[in-house]
């Protein structure tokens, strides 16, 4: 067992700590992450700033700042791929090269889809509008408009059942 008081910067004592709880910082980020090669990079990345760090940890924290800093990585990794994932969903398909006729339908689509959502009662509207183009949830509409889930549930599917009801008589 090292000194309390040992710097991490001595070569011996840091192979040492890598030997110790390497191992075992990748089997936790593993568990988290269900990547090998992330949990590989992920511990090597927090030993190298355990590294820079060297002067002002002491051996009796390493343990700690390692683990902390090897699940902030983790947590970054996760920020990121949302980041990319929002990125990726709000980009628009590339246009592909439509005939007159295409265009035609699907405007006259959009344009059926549209009276067909005034034609519902407002309540079912509401929340069809605020599901799906607000993304909100059954608990949030639930909140917002001061009903149950499973009425919010209701009016859901009322609003679907109607939508699809206003779409097949008018094709």
């Amino acid at each position: 067992m090292q000194n309390q008081t040992d710097q991490v910067c001595d070569e011996t004592i840091y192979q040492q700590l890598f030997y110790e709880y390497a191992p075992r910082i990748r089997n936790f980020l593993y568990y988290k992450s269900g990547d090998l090669q992330l949990s590989e990079d992920l511990t090597q990345e927090a030993y190298l700033r355990l590294w820079k760090h060297c002067n002002t940890v002491s051996y009796s924290k390493a343990r700690s700042f390692l683990f902390t800093v090897a699940n902030n990585l983790f947590l970054d990794v996760v920020k990121h791929k949302k980041v990319v994932q929002q990125f990726q969903l709000g980009q628009k398909p590339k246009e592909q090269i439509h005939g007159p006729d295409t265009l035609l339908e699907g405007a006259e689509m959009k344009s059926l889809l549209e009276k067909a959502l005034m034609d519902l009662p407002e309540k079912q509207r509401l929340v069809f509008l605020l599901n799906r183009i607000e993304k909100m949830t059954y608990k949030e509409i639930a909140e917002l408009l001061d009903l149950s889930v499973k009425a919010v549930e209701k009016r859901m599917h009322k609003a679907l059942v109607g939508l699809r009801a206003i779409v097949a008589e008018k094709k």
